[in-house]
């Protein structure tokens, strides 16, 4: 698989005079991709029907007679202010019904049918103008869906296209609906479709089976959204179509949105979301500060190397300090690299570094770039010329498939979030716990989507955490050759967030385990294991004759074995998790090992690559790897 680099690059914020010089100086570089235009909306039009193409179709031009490949950005992230004055409406409103203002980017509601036009017909004028042009190689849709909070809305539109929604889910049957949401309790029962409201501003939490719904048709409509402007640019171009999924930004599906595209793509700054959204104890922040968690940046790559059915890209790589995190250090010199070479293990086609220059003004004038604001190269432009000298005579990187699978699922997220049942739990976390156990042992991994059903090579699936599983999902595991680990929280809600109660959780075929009963444990309450570790957070009693794999120091059961399927009832520390890998995969036949802290390995299949996330250098198998070093180490016949 050919790999390149790229960067992001905003022409109209720079004198025209220069462009030619950036051009050339990314292209010595070693850059082959530059993504522009996706904030350029007022720039395009600055008053209604009033368009400027003229400079963009010279900036197009620059780039490309300097060899550069464009992507394209549709423009619809940052709708200009007469857009606002037209439509007064269109702001996305937040849960305490407060309306989203004009002044920054992102201030849209989906459900707004004005602009959704708009954003319709703005596409189309840039693919009719640009589709055929030979220097515009790649789209990308609008910018990172979802970011700020942005996919929930609780708008007057809004609230009409859910009530449209809802209607055409249950078929016009208000019974329907009020039987699957169990609204007899507090006298919830609506008489018409048109009584329903938005779940916000209730004197009280509403109810889950209602949030849930709201949660999925506010994904429905993103997925609607996106598609719209896909179909028309497929209209006028037969270049591959992207979007630029954000880190941990859950609240709509991208497996359902990246059916309508060819790349998935994803923006990966590791420093700011150490900070922001890893979920990681200060001890482990500060021990990464410059270098990022070692496992939240590689699972992104394989989560959309799956949302991209294995085409994926970094579109927007972290070089520097950001502007956005409650802390933003500099990076570890050598990093840009390792994360650079980190995605390309994991299968990306290219990296783009965001961004080209450093600006001077806005909001983002904190945020660092390849070059400063005067122009000088800033401290990665070394590391990416480096990179794209080492990708022009490494060999190429041969995808394989992984020994284990495991499963994730937006609406898992969701119902998660409707629920955590324990302040700070969530469905992401308990993922990501189990994706750094795995890692940890030296695994590679594959995600599937849930609606995967067929597992076929893989030794050992892991599905925590999946609250509803349809029937076809639990009997395809079931019938599969490796191994499944289940649970927490598996199977514990059916499709209207109900609890099965014939039989109880989670209701798996071949598996004779129930759950009695459930807790959520607070921080300073672990449960200890008989072997060491313990179960924190979130602990399920357990019932039936399954074989005890591990229990409680007391003797509680909390891991459960029938054959081939595994059902763990606890949220557990990284002791008992690593434990419970390792008996696990030892059983399905997996070769595994115990890596230095902060020390990762991903293998392709022609090669293992070693990667060092800590600061200091480390001794291992392959030698010593180096503060920020990587190393690839070629695969041995029948290895």
């Amino acid at each position: 698989m050919k790999r390149s680099l790229g960067t992001c690059y905003y022409p109209e914020h720079w004198p025209e005079e220069i462009w030619t010089q950036d051009a050339k100086r990314m292209a010595d570089m070693g850059l082959s991709w530059v993504r522009i235009g996706e904030f350029s909306w007022a720039k395009l039009e600055p008053s209604p029907g009033q368009l400027q193409w003229d400079w963009l179709d010279r900036a197009i031009d620059v780039l490309g007679r300097h060899g550069l490949r464009v992507v394209l950005g549709t423009p619809t992230a940052t709708p200009p202010r007469w857009m606002a004055d037209r439509y007064p409406d269109m702001f996305a409103v937040d849960a305490d019904g407060h309306p989203r203002g004009f002044g920054s980017r992102r201030h849209y509601c989906f459900s707004h049918r004005g602009y959704f036009a708009e954003s319709q017909r703005i596409t189309r004028l840039m693919a009719e103008r640009y589709g055929a042009n030979p220097h515009v190689a790649a789209w990308q849709t609008d910018n990172e869906y979802g970011c700020h909070d942005t996919t929930l809305s609780y708008s007057e539109a809004a609230r009409v296209a859910f009530r449209d929604w809802l209607r055409d889910r249950f078929d016009g049957d208000i019974s329907a609906l009020n039987a699957a949401w169990g609204n007899v309790f507090w006298s919830m029962d609506y008489r018409d479709f048109s009584d329903i409201g938005l779940p916000n501003l209730t004197v009280t939490e509403p109810n889950p089976a209602h949030v849930l719904a709201f949660k999925r048709f506010s994904s429905d409509l993103v997925v609607a959204f996106n598609r719209a402007q896909v179909e028309i640019i497929k209209q006028f171009s037969d270049a591959p179509i992207s979007h630029n999924y954000m880190g941990r930004i859950t609240d709509f599906d991208h497996f359902k949105l990246g059916e309508d595209l060819e790349i998935a793509t994803w923006d990966s700054y590791p420093l700011g979301f150490l900070e922001d959204r890893v979920g990681a104890t200060p001890q482990e922040q500060r021990a990464y500060a410059r270098q990022g968690d070692p496992d939240f940046q590689a699972l992104h790559h394989d989560l959309y190397r799956a949302v991209g059915r294995g085409r994926w890209w970094v579109m927007e790589q972290q070089p520097g300090p950001v502007n956005w995190a409650p802390y933003n250090p500099a990076p570890l010199p050598g990093m840009v690299r390792l994360w650079s070479w980190e995605a390309f293990a994991h299968g990306a086609e290219a990296v783009c570094y965001f961004r080209w220059r450093q600006a001077p003004f806005a909001q983002e004038q904190m945020h660092a770039g390849l070059l400063r604001p005067d122009s000088e190269e800033a401290p990665a432009a070394a590391e990416a010329r480096q990179v794209a000298e080492e990708i022009q005579t490494a060999p190429m990187v041969q995808p394989a498939q992984a020994p284990v699978a495991l499963l994730f699922d937006y609406d898992a997220d969701w119902a998660w979030s409707t629920q955590p049942h324990g302040a700070g739990l969530s469905y992401f976390g308990l993922v990501l716990d189990h994706y750094k156990a795995l890692r940890r042992a030296g695994l590679s991994i594959d995600i599937l989507p849930a609606t995967a059903r067929e597992f076929g090579g893989y030794d050992l699936i892991l599905a925590p955490g999946l609250m509803h599983m349809p029937e076809d999902l639990k009997a395809a595991l079931a019938d599969c050759e490796g191994d499944v680990l289940y649970g927490p929280r598996t199977g514990a809600r059916d499709a209207h967030f109900n609890i099965p109660t014939a039989p109880l959780p989670p209701a798996l075929p071949g598996l004779d385990v129930i759950v009695s009963r459930v807790e959520s444990l607070r921080p300073d309450m672990p449960v200890p294991l008989a072997v060491g570790g313990a179960a924190t957070r979130y602990l399920e009693e357990l019932e039936g004759d399954a074989e005890v794999l591990l229990c409680t120091a007391a003797g509680a059961p909390v891991v459960m074995r029938n054959g081939e399927q595994i059902y763990c009832g606890g949220w557990l520390d990284a002791e008992a998790l690593d434990r419970l890998i390792a008996q696990v995969g030892a059983a399905a036949g997996l070769t595994m090992r115990r890596l230095p802290d902060g020390v990762r390995t991903r293998r392709t299949a022609t090669e293992e690559f070693w990667f060092n996330h800590t600061a200091a250098p480390v001794e291992t198998e392959v030698g010593l790897l180096p503060a920020a070093g990587v190393v690839r180490r070629a695969l041995e016949a029948g290895e």
